[in-house]
């Protein structure tokens, strides 16, 4: 394999992404070492602390169950904010066209993106516009990038994991890949839709509950929450021990996993957090995470130890114990 040609794989969030970012873009643009890198960037404005995020969207199809590319990525940017605990406040939209894409797709992804931003409370405030010739993009691609304010003195951080810590996942894994997936693919998969969804008023509602008990936020994306979870792992040097019989997975996404030989704690999620907080209030912040309509079947998936740093393990249902790697190349391409 040539290292020099840039692969699919290296837009799949897991390995070859961490190497392409810390190797050479983080590496050139900032500087950043892994354990400074988070969801969005926090900045200070006199007394004021913002949360600063971008993110590009390429998703194929534009339009699959549950959303659109639109509506994705307004909540793909205002979770990113969450994940701070801030408080999503404004947007920019930047739209790559390709020649002869529909007006009338184009209207309806627009509509879908002003409402996905009304319910979440942000407005979209810029942008920009480009169109380039046929074939020389696919369809529509579009970056956004967010401002939020933290209404808060707390410190929320990938490196903030403790031992003793309890690790909580917001809901079912892999709805987002598979939906998308399936659209993709014209699979009939009844009742399945994309998770995606803006997660800022359940983050509000867990530091009410939980405070400076939340040590870390993260949304598991691309890479599923495996890859996340190792991020994690290494930003605070620590083991993570997940319980297989923990994890809750929707049938369908089971089931289509198992036909295709996928692993949804690979598969992507675009409306579910993981969060690690202080082990006397994980059951009070976990009951209160379920009587929102976000993280009914949220669960208590595993606990931090102090092991080998950047370590994630799982005991399986059938006893043995699985040790977790983070998403080598890509599983499923375009999903975000």
């Amino acid at each position: 394999m040539d290292d020099d040609l840039i692969l699919l794989g290296h837009g799949s969030g897991g390995t070859l992404s961490h190497r392409l970012l810390d190797d050479l873009i983080v590496a050139t643009l900032s500087g950043h070492g892994p354990g400074e890198q988070n969801d969005a960037a926090l900045l200070a404005a006199g007394e004021t602390r913002l949360a600063f995020t971008t993110d590009g969207y390429v998703v194929d199809p534009p339009v699959f169950p549950g959303g659109t590319i639109g509506s994705l990525a307004v909540h793909g940017t205002v979770n990113d904010l969450a994940m701070m605990g801030a408080r999503p406040l404004w947007l920019s939209c930047a739209l790559i066209i390709e020649e002869g894409f529909s007006r009338s797709q184009l209207a309806a992804i627009l509509n879908d993106m002003r409402q996905a931003a009304d319910a979440a409370g942000v407005r979209i405030v810029t942008g920009d516009t480009k169109v380039v010739p046929r074939g020389k993009a696919d369809r529509i691609f579009i970056t956004t990038s967010g401002v939020g304010v933290l209404e808060h003195d707390l410190a929320i951080h990938g490196a903030n994991a403790r031992p003793g810590d309890r690790i909580i996942l917001s809901g079912s894994m892999g709805d987002h890949g598979i939906a998308v997936m399936s659209a993709r693919e014209g699979l009939p998969l009844e009742g399945l839709c994309s998770d995606s969804a803006p997660l800022w008023d359940l983050v509000e509602q867990m530091l009410d509950e939980a405070g400076e008990g939340i040590r870390v936020l993260r949304d598991p994306t691309r890479g599923g929450v495996a890859t996340t979870l190792k991020e994690i792992a290494g930003q605070s040097g620590v083991t993570l021990q997940l319980e297989e019989d923990q994890l809750p997975v929707h049938p369908q996404v089971q089931g289509v996993c198992g036909i295709l030989g996928l692993d949804p704690l690979y598969v992507a999620n675009e409306g579910k957090l993981l969060a690690i907080v202080a082990p006397e209030l994980a059951e009070a912040l976990l009951a209160r995470m379920q009587r929102h309509h976000l993280g009914h079947r949220a669960a208590i998936i595993g606990t931090v130890e102090a092991g080998e740093p950047g370590r994630v393990r799982m005991r399986t249902t059938v006893g043995g114990m699985r040790v977790v790697e983070m998403l080598a190349g890509e599983q499923l391409p375009r999903i975000c």
